[in-house]
């Protein structure tokens, strides 16, 4: 029995060795090379559109800098989070995908991990300080007011810190930075739930501070600003033309923070559901082939912004009287 004891805890052991760590290549493709080719095209043709539309909205919003609202300063750190993504780590996901492995080793597999953390936390935590700030100009009227340009600046602080600190974490030895099972790509290492108790804390705190808490302020940020909406619309229609106006530009740029979370939250979500089951779940449930699509949607949310600025910032011109002529008028005035 004593030389039976051994085995069982070895297969005990290993069925909770992260994927990484078993004794196949992890950095090897476990996809085609005909779906490595597509994968590779389509994250191409992401990471130059996202890398071009939002170099496009710094741009255009650093000809303006001194006059930007707090709520369009938020907004371009969005743009240099999104623009962080696809400059820093899209390159490398790229490349791996048309060389069929992961060609960077451990130390670009933890940089790739950690870069794609930390703009992807900004972001959120960015879209999270927006919605507040939506909600105290709508909703709580004394505080909006209160809210200025070195206020914003100040968040921005805290935005940095606060992702800089949880994506550097798990180099403190409570997480770690792993392959994904399709092996040419890196993210957290969520398969430390099924190897210990801290392990499980790890991922616990990481979906809770970075992706649960967050969330449940934006939900609860425009759930508020719709019903304060609808109550108020009336009221506005009797005020005068400067304070109509006033109304529209602080619901347009309601309208883009909006749009633009609902795409990063429709975008991570389901990468967010496979890693979770994938921490708690049976070890490898979720199939190989299907956890490369959750992971390609998430990559593609750094686009959609640019072209959510554009499309509300064209509709807000052409409903205004007198459609693109006001528009010029507006740029001439400022």
């Amino acid at each position: 029995m004593s030389g039976m004891a051994p085995d069982h805890n070895n297969s005990s052991q290993e069925e909770y060795i992260p994927h990484s760590l078993q004794k196949e290549d992890p950095f090897a493709s476990k996809l085609s090379r005909e779906a490595d080719i597509i994968a590779g095209f389509y994250l191409t043709i992401i990471g130059i559109l996202s890398t071009l539309g939002n170099g496009y909205v710094i741009y255009m919003s650093s000809k303006r800098k001194k006059k930007l609202r707090p709520a369009e300063i938020m907004t371009v750190n969005l743009a240099v989070c999104d623009l962080g993504i696809s400059v820093v780590g899209k390159p490398f996901s790229i490349i791996s995908f048309f060389s069929h492995r992961w060609m960077f080793g451990w130390i670009g597999c933890r940089w790739y991990g950690w870069a794609g953390f930390f703009f992807g936390c900004g972001s959120l935590i960015t879209m999270t300080a927006v919605s507040l700030d939506r909600y105290l100009k709508i909703c709580h009227l004394s505080y909006g007011t209160w809210l200025k340009r070195h206020h914003a600046f100040i968040c921005l602080a805290i935005i940095w810190a606060y992702a800089t600190f949880w994506a550097t974490v798990p180099f403190a030895g409570v997480g770690n930075y792993a392959p994904e099972p399709f092996g040419t790509s890196c993210t957290l290492d969520w398969w430390l739930a099924q190897a210990s108790v801290a392990g499980q804390v790890f991922v616990l705190s990481i979906l809770f501070f970075c992706l649960l808490f967050p969330t449940a302020v934006i939900v609860f940020s425009y759930v508020k600003i719709i019903l304060k909406v609808k109550s108020s619309t009336k009221e506005v229609a009797h005020y005068d033309t400067r304070i109509q106006n006033s109304h529209i530009l602080e619901m347009k740029l309601t309208k883009v923070a909006m749009l633009i979370c609902t795409g990063f939250l429709i975008a991570w979500i389901p990468y967010a559901v496979v890693s979770v089951w994938s921490a708690f779940g049976r070890p490898d449930s979720v199939p190989i082939k299907f956890s490369v699509i959750p992971t390609l949607l998430a990559k593609s949310a750094a686009m959609y912004n640019p072209i959510i600025y554009q499309v509300i910032d064209c509709k807000f011109a052409c409903c205004r009287p007198g459609g693109l002529k006001a528009k010029s008028s507006l740029k001439k005035s400022r």
